[in-house]
């Protein structure tokens, strides 16, 4: 069974990636950060025995340099359940069975859930999440069909993995479930100890995050 991994990315431009963590950093920070997070990401998904496909947003330039070996696909337009049916449908057209899409907010995931979303896959499950610890999920996978699996899901909040079980049972999807993971979307994200070990494998983010003065803005927040 063919796999694909899709990487839902945008071009790292100031002011349209990781504006919730602008301020306190400044646009042009924010946008060094989520290209760091980006070429971690690739860089990591690149080890998996798995066809790398980047839908992105923005323009192509930026990742065919850094991605010269992914099929790049311009994202749809519409709502991120709308983008997800597309990318899950032109996979399909390409031929790969096992499909699974991430995203950029986790650089340092491990790649050993990433290879068991695919095994879960190709075991037999229809669907397969990767459980994220605000309530959404930083994983999704499909074989076959998807069903109503990305419609009136209420993005954005704690229940979009709760929505997105019952439309998968809803849709007779068998899902599998992942271990736990964080994405990185706040600024008590970037404090977390586990970016900054040597061992997770994100060495760009670990660099940036190291060099910020973390204590100056917390210092400033007491008071």
């Amino acid at each position: 069974m063919k796999r694909a991994l899709a990487i839902f990315a945008k071009t790292p431009l100031p002011g349209r990636v990781k504006t919730r963590l602008s301020p306190p950093l400044s646009p042009d920070q924010a946008a060094e950060l989520y290209r760091c997070m980006l070429l971690d990401i690739i860089g990591r998904a690149a080890e998996l025995r798995a066809d790398m496909v980047i839908f992105y947003e923005g323009s192509a330039d930026f990742f065919r340099d850094a991605a010269p070996d992914a099929l790049l696909v311009h994202q749809s337009a519409g709502g991120l359940g709308e983008r997800l049916e597309h990318a899950f449908d032109e996979l399909s057209t390409h031929g790969y069975g096992a499909r699974v899409v991430i995203g950029t907010d986790s650089p340092d995931l491990p790649l050993a859930f990433i290879e068991e979303a695919f095994q879960k896959l190709e075991q037999g499950s229809k669907a397969v999440f990767g459980p994220a610890e605000d309530g959404g999920y930083y994983l999704v996978g499909v074989r076959g069909g998807y069903g109503t699996l990305f419609q009136d899901i209420p993005w954005s909040s704690d229940k979009v993995l709760e929505t997105s079980l019952r439309r998968s049972e809803a849709s007779c999807l068998t899902a599998a479930m992942l271990p736990c993971w964080y994405d990185v979307d706040s600024w008590d994200d970037l404090q977390r100890p586990s970016l900054l070990e040597p061992a997770n494998r994100a060495p760009r983010t670990r660099a940036f995050i190291a060099a910020l003065d973390l204590v100056a803005p917390l210092a400033a927040d007491a008071v």
